[in-house]
């Protein structure tokens, strides 16, 4: 799964982007960041805000509840807002 972070959560991470093997119990955006979180204090400190992140699956939005595959790309960024 290839991962992607934008703005602040780029900061937070560390990184821009990174690919990951998802592990077999992972099949929900929620569950994902959940185990994101536990990867390292950059991740923690990405996703400390939930409410404050946004997903897109396959650049497409996407909810908690919505079902993610290794073979998915995976964005979170913060709320856009336009003018």
């Amino acid at each position: 799964m290839k991962i992607l972070y934008f703005a602040w959560l780029r900061e937070r991470v560390g990184r821009g982007e990174e690919d990951v093997t998802l592990p077999s119990d992972i099949s929900t955006v929620g569950q994902l960041v959940t185990w994101l979180r536990g990867r390292s204090a950059g991740h923690e400190a990405a996703f400390a805000q939930g409410r404050l992140v946004r997903c897109a699956v396959n650049q497409d939005f996407a909810t908690p509840d919505a079902t993610v595959t290794d073979r998915d790309e995976v964005a979170f960024f913060p709320p856009v807002t336009g003018g």
